[in-house]
């Protein structure tokens, strides 16, 4: 019997299901896998970990109290994004990540309505 290995895309879309992201859906970005909400991707898998939406004001703090989850390279210095780590974070601190990354791609109406189902 062998066991099944958690891909790092089925972890996200595990957290993002146990949250209860409303409108999600499976696709693709740039040829990798990607969460959606409504048609606009709000995380998508990289080589180095995930790349997040994140609002600008709010990436460098994160950055800098948790190196060990968050950082950047130069190709997204300046955008609403930024990487992490999949091997070091834990899944709280990762759902926290996906909510906020989801509540700044969802339509106005479905993100003032949404209300966390699940904390891991």
């Amino acid at each position: 019997m062998t066991g099944h290995q958690e891909t790092d895309f089925e972890r996200v879309m595990r957290l993002a299901t146990a949250a209860g992201l409303p409108g999600i859906a499976p696709g693709t970005s740039y040829g990798t896998p990607a969460l959606q909400v409504r048609g606009k991707m709000f995380v998508r898998i990289k080589e180095a970990g995930i790349l997040v939406q994140c609002a600008l004001e709010e990436k460098a703090m994160l950055i800098e109290l948790a190196t060990e989850f968050y950082f950047e390279t130069d190709h997204y210095k300046g955008w609403p994004a930024m990487l992490v780590r999949l091997d070091v974070i834990g899944d709280r601190d990762l759902t926290e990540r996906l909510i906020a990354a989801w509540r700044q791609k969802a339509p106005k109406r479905l993100a003032a309505g949404f209300v966390a189902s699940a904390t891991p």
